[in-house]
């Protein structure tokens, strides 16, 4: 209710949005839990980056020392300081990433970077930051849930909420419901796929058909672990499920399970315990695959959307 509340504020101006130089992209949801934003935003990265874009990324830090302040995010910054979703989109996605909760401070320096096109991960909620494209994430095998706010429900913001986006995109498939909005019914679905898996130790790379038949540790601190568990289980490994709070500082002493079976984790986790690891702690990395033939539409409208806004800047 408060967000709605908030919402409302911004769209009658008794609340000031802030113009980035650039355009933004929003890329969130209206759900607690995790839906596949990150790999959304670094789907989204790669489109752009592909057509000559220079896309930069702004992201809270959850679970970072720092995401109170701002900072700019590499490749080896400490996870602990920076959370470990920034730092994971540093690595993947080779684009400045800030953290900053002033979404429109990061933007700016972000445009001090070099960047042409900001994009605001798990941004959806923070309206000061003005916005040219909104994309809202939901996770296909839990949809809206009972469609009822906080705590009632998952929900962040109404259903409602999803007809004011420019596309929703659902991880999975949405079943199907009288209740639906036109934004689910339009909705455009994609699937995280993996193919290796990593040692977090950076020594080697195996196919994941390799592991067909054994057993392995899961562990996930993610919003939804048990998606995790059943890729694994997708490529026939037996998995012993490891259930950690979402963005929980997991260490290496977490991690010994007393037997010598391999240990699996999301990438998302593995950043938290750095290259030094033992040869028994692997992660699986994650590919956004959407059909093309939904995906150009969805790219080609963006880029005209970033146009509009460059023309009107110029």
């Amino acid at each position: 209710m408060v967000l709605m509340l908030r919402k409302l504020l911004y769209d009658r101006g008794f609340l000031r949005t802030v113009r980035a130089s650039a355009p933004v992209i929003i890329v969130g949801n209206i759900t607690a839990g995790g839906t596949g934003k990150t790999p959304t935003v670094l789907w989204l990265v790669q489109e752009l980056r592909s057509r000559g874009f220079r896309p930069g990324i702004v992201s809270r830090g959850y679970g970072g020392s720092q995401s109170g302040t701002s900072m700019r995010v590499e490749a080896d910054t400490d996870a602990s300081v920076a959370g470990d979703e920034p730092v994971l989109l540093a690595r993947r996605s080779g684009s400045p990433v800030v953290v900053d909760p002033d979404r429109p401070r990061a933007a700016a320096m972000l445009v001090e970077d070099g960047a042409d096109v900001i994009i605001a991960d798990d941004g959806l909620q923070h309206y000061r930051l003005a916005r040219d494209y909104e994309i809202c994430v939901i996770d296909g095998a839990r949809g809206l849930g009972n469609r009822r706010l906080l705590p009632a429900g998952p929900l962040r913001e109404g259903p409602r909420r999803l007809n004011d986006v420019d596309q929703v995109l659902v991880n999975g498939d949405l079943p199907g419901s009288e209740e639906q909005t036109v934004a689910e019914q339009n909705a455009v679905s994609f699937e995280l796929v993996a193919t290796d898996a990593c040692r977090v130790n950076g020594s080697l790379t195996r196919p994941l058909e390799r592991f067909e038949n054994t057993t392995v540790h899961g562990v996930a601190a993610i919003g939804n672990p048990q998606r995790f568990f059943d890729l694994l289980r997708g490529h026939g490994i037996q998995v012993i499920e490891h259930v950690f709070p979402d963005h929980a500082a997991l260490t290496r002493e977490d991690l010994d399970f007393g037997d010598a079976f391999e240990v699996f984790m999301t990438e998302k986790d593995a950043v938290k315990l750095g290259r030094s690891s033992t040869d028994k702690f692997w992660y699986v990395p994650v590919e956004l695959k959407m059909d093309p033939l939904r995906a150009a539409p969805l790219i080609e409208q963006i880029i005209s959307r970033l146009q509009r806004r460059k023309s009107g800047n110029d």
